[in-house]
């Protein structure tokens, strides 16, 4: 599913990418962003979210490694697995509601799984509110993940 809040975003497109042969691999994740202090997993619109906050907290001297998920079914855990052993701390972003939600299965597998005995602080989970979307723009962006909530995060994740 996309969201369509990116539709109006522009990005950049490499040349490799506009290539009529060029295929994203199903359930393999991206690591957009190499970080040594923290890990932070987001798919979607929230993985632009998390870009902003890694250059923030980069001036801060927080270096973030952003993986974008892409799939969620198949789920790459195993890269999420490998920036967690690096990192020692997890921090994952979405724009859903925290109950059920992505951030939840990606703590649940990292806590199940051998990356557990890495990490330095419990896993945290950046969410939408749990509130009917509201249709004002300004309860809406209350609403939803916003940059300040990840540095936020972020900050709590590594106790600074």
């Amino acid at each position: 599913l996309e969201n369509e809040l990116l539709y109006g975003v522009p990005f950049e497109m490499s040349e490799q990418a506009q290539s009529k042969e060029f295929v994203i691999p199903i359930g393999k994740a991206k690591i957009e962003r190499q970080g040594t202090h923290v890990t932070l997993v987001a798919h979607s619109r929230p993985v632009g979210h998390c870009l902003e906050a890694a250059a923030v907290l980069s001036k801060e001297g927080v270096e973030c490694e952003v993986i974008n998920l892409r799939t969620i079914r198949p789920m790459d855990i195993e890269t999420v697995e490998a920036s967690v052993v690096k990192t020692n701390h997890l921090v994952t972003v979405e724009g859903g509601w925290p109950q059920f939600g992505v951030g939840a299965e990606v703590s649940a597998r990292i806590m199940e799984g051998p990356a557990f005995n890495y990490l330095d602080a419990p896993a945290v989970r950046v969410t939408g509110a749990d509130v009917p979307m509201p249709y004002a723009k300004i309860l809406e962006d209350n609403c939803i993940p916003q940059v300040k909530d990840i540095v936020f995060a972020v900050k709590k994740a590594l106790n600074i």
